[in-house]
């Protein structure tokens, strides 16, 4: 049961780390359920309930830099909401229709065309789509550092519980 537990939540973990670089699934999230799939079918070890919390404030604090980063490169070079609003819309149309490289033009672009609609000149325009792209891209590596954090620690405590278990046999 641990080996497919441990290749279900090797699935969840990469779902969601794509999940927070091509934002179609909820990165976070997935990254806590599989955590918490792989808690249910192992028997929890030393995965405790408190664990789970600070697991799941990661989260929050994930999906909150989500907005806060976006909006702080936005504002930080005179953008408006809807040059943030942009900026999302253009990442998901540009993942669609440019691929990986939807990651970089989407965004610029969706923020450029959201000024422009709002009548403001092309040098103001271009000014607050850029920050909106350091903004979003700001965001996504913030976002993969603290997965990256949950991750590790998860890791840690199921290497951890093994030593336990079986000594040094696995480590």
């Amino acid at each position: 049961m641990t080996i497919l537990a441990a290749l279900l939540t090797t699935v969840l973990f990469l779902l969601g780390i794509l999940g927070t670089i091509f934002p179609l699934l909820p990165g976070p999230v997935l990254i806590w359920l599989g955590m918490l799939l792989f808690g249910i079918l192992t028997g929890f070890g030393n995965l405790t309930p408190f664990f789970y919390i600070l697991q799941g404030i990661a989260v929050i604090l994930v999906m909150a830099v989500d907005y806060v980063a976006t909006a702080a490169g936005t504002r930080r070079l005179g953008g408006s909401k809807t040059a943030m609003w942009g900026a999302v819309a253009g990442l998901l149309l540009g993942l669609i229709t440019l691929g990986p490289a939807g990651i970089i033009f989407g965004p610029f672009l969706g923020a450029l065309i959201g000024e422009m609609l709002r009548g403001l000149p092309l040098k103001t325009a271009l000014r607050s789509s850029f920050g909106s792209l350091i903004g979003l891209l700001g965001g996504i590596i913030l976002k993969l550092a603290i997965e990256m954090v949950m991750i590790f620690w998860f890791i840690q405590r199921i290497l951890s519980t093994l030593k336990h278990n079986y000594g040094d046999v696995f480590l």
